[in-house]
């Protein structure tokens, strides 16, 4: 099972539990009212768990209007409220992704465990209906036509079970034999009187809805506890019913005590029977005949409210969240993707650890034996933790990936600023993520989940950081194309702003540690995102150098990876608060992800 769909039942689940207590203090506030009203509200509680909300936020989307829409609800309090209540439970998907490696397949085994144990309940749960169904069934099917002057059919069963309702939609009056006999005639009527009135509310199918949500939230006491409150409530809406017509409280009272006596009641709660609910505390309130008043214009606007809120509310959210689809005037088309002239990718199969990624400005890809979530972390600049599902090879599989397109000369590309020469680089990604969706049939969605990070904070002895210079500041004067070596020197000193890694070693000069906390983000040992939370708003020169973990599968190495760290070094956390004097908190925050939707293997081309 996906692990988004365990996330969407959860949240379904505690919207509806959430709603049945409310549901439940309406009830609070009608105690003195009829019975009937406060079984409509458990009735709509318990159906409430078969309607998500997230069909009627759907709807509401479907009915945009216009582009202000969104822009409205930002920041309207039935925003934040329905934000509140609609997703509380981060994706299982994302949680796992920020577990150890050595736990992951563990954690991603939860969710099918889990799915397994709760259809094995809802399997027992049908069971037990169908045995009982089978034992009314029987009785029906012994039973022979009795003469009486009813709405429905009655009949006549030799099983000991109570009067009751036999079906939903074709009613029938069982009556067990010998019952004549017992009763007397005024205590037969007010039986039949009590059973009608069953027929007339559709109790059996109010009941037979219910013991569905029973058998797939059979995990749950509240739909256990509502039953029971659906009962009691169906009984004494009944009882009420039928002294309202004119029969005598001592009469009916011995009817259902003399029915108590000889029969059994019915194993079914969706056979409507005579002795359902607690037996004394119907008789109390028969006898004593207690006033129950009709719901006056204060209750009804009170119920009217909640009822508009509670269907209105989440279609009220989808509209105000919904994307423009009737804007007055057409949006312009989106510019197409830019594509690779020539593209190869061919499985590799070598079982070689290492890999080698090139991403060249002039338009110009390679990869060797990597997998396609290496793919997804160049093309979209996430990291292992931000990507979410997924089929299982996502990350075994192995390819070689090469790509060419028209960029930029040689000589155009030495003359870009470091912006033009980004938006090059930003090009190229763009043009792989195309190939990604074209040669794997790769789909996806981004989501902002409430997940481990780490806050980049000042130490306890303070910063240990120096102010960058006004020269650093300035902006560096262009340079001259005829003094630009082919490739740059990894060991040159560094000019004007900007940050260089290196394995294990990060050189910042002239920069905010917003850019230090980026480069956080992508070192494997952290598998977190890290925000800065320094309240530092200077420019900074620094040097951090640290013993990095060794990754599973060692890259090639790139030009500044010429000799490997001290083995002895301290880990990036004992670095940062040594040198830097800055430290990493564990917080959590929201987390930007990628959610794999589908992706097929690639064939060789």
């Amino acid at each position: 099972m996906p692990a988004y769909l365990t996330s969407a039942f959860a949240n379904h689940l505690w919207q509806s539990t959430l709603f049945a207590m409310a549901a439940g203090m309406l009830t609070l506030a009608l105690r003195k009212n009829r019975a009937g009203a406060r079984y409509w509200l458990w009735l709509i509680a318990s159906l409430k768990f078969l309607i998500p909300f997230s069909l009627l936020v759907s709807a509401g989307k479907g009915l945009g209007w216009s582009s202000a829409a969104p822009a409205v609800a930002s920041s309207s309090g039935l925003t934040v409220a329905m934000q509140a209540v609609g997703a509380p439970f981060t994706d299982l998907a994302a949680a796992t992704s920020f577990q150890p490696a050595a736990t992951q397949p563990f954690a991603s085994a939860i969710p099918a465990v889990l799915w397994a144990i709760w259809a094995g309940g809802v399997v027992i749960v049908l069971l037990f209906w169908w045995v009982r169904w089978r034992r009314v069934r029987a009785a029906v099917r012994v039973a022979s036509p009795l003469p009486l002057q009813a709405d429905i059919p009655a009949l006549s069963s030799p099983v000991l079970l109570e009067p009751g309702i036999f079906g939903v939609f074709r009613p029938v009056l069982i009556l067990p034999q010998g019952i004549i006999e017992h009763l007397a005639p005024p205590q037969l009527n007010a039986i039949l009187a009590h059973e009608l009135c069953h027929v007339r509310r559709r109790d059996n199918l109010a009941a037979a809805v219910h013991m569905v949500v029973e058998a797939v939230f059979w995990f749950h006491p509240l739909v256990w506890w509502i039953g029971a409150r659906l009962v009691e409530e169906r009984e004494r809406a009944c009882d009420e019913e039928v002294l309202r017509l004119g029969s005598e409280p001592q009469i009916y009272a011995e009817s259902i005590l003399k029915t108590c006596q000889f029969y059994l009641e019915s194993p079914l709660t969706c056979v409507s029977g005579i002795t359902g609910s607690d037996l004394k505390k119907r008789i109390v309130r028969i006898m004593t005949h207690s006033v129950t008043s009709n719901l006056g214009l204060g209750r009804k606007l009170l119920l009217a409210v909640a009822g508009v809120a509670a269907v209105a509310g989440p279609i009220v959210f989808g509209l105000l969240h919904a994307t423009p689809s009737r804007a007055q005037s057409p949006a312009p088309a989106p510019s197409p993707s830019p594509t690779f002239d020539v593209a190869s990718v061919k499985p590799n199969k070598s079982g070689d650890r290492r890999m080698g990624i090139g991403l060249r400005p002039r338009g110009r890809f390679t990869a060797t034996n990597v997998s396609l979530k290496a793919l997804i972390r160049i093309a979209y600049d996430v990291q292992d933790f931000q990507i979410s599902g997924g089929p299982t090879w996502l990350d075994s599989d192995k390819y070689d990936v090469e790509a060419k397109a028209q960029g930029p000369s040689e000589t155009h590309l030495r003359n870009m600023s470091e912006e033009q020469r980004q938006l090059a680089f930003d090009r190229n990604k763009r043009m792989i993520q195309a190939l990604l969706a074209e040669r794997f049939s790769l789909t996806l969605h981004k989501e902002s989940k409430e997940a481990p990070i780490y806050a980049l904070v000042v130490a306890k002895n303070g910063p240990k950081l120096k102010e960058a210079t006004a020269e650093e500041l300035a902006p560096p004067p262009p340079p001259d194309p005829k003094d630009m070596p082919d490739k740059p020197d990894p060991k040159s000193p560094m000019r004007g702003q900007g940050i260089r890694m290196g394995r294990g070693e990060v050189n910042g000069q002239a920069v905010k540690l917003g850019f230090l906390a980026d480069v956080l983000s992508g070192q494997p040992e952290l598998g977190r995102t890290v925000v800065d939370k320094t309240g530092l708003a200077g420019t900074y020169d620094f040097t951090l150098k640290w013993t990095p973990e060794e990754p599973q599968g060692a890259m090639f190495k790139g030009p500044g990876d010429t000799s490997p760290p001290d083995p002895n070094g301290p880990s990036l956390f004992t670095a940062l608060e040594e040198q830097l004097g800055l430290k990493l908190e564990s917080q959590k925050g929201p987390v930007d992800l990628l959610v794999i939707d589908h992706a097929e293997k690639a064939s060789e081309n």
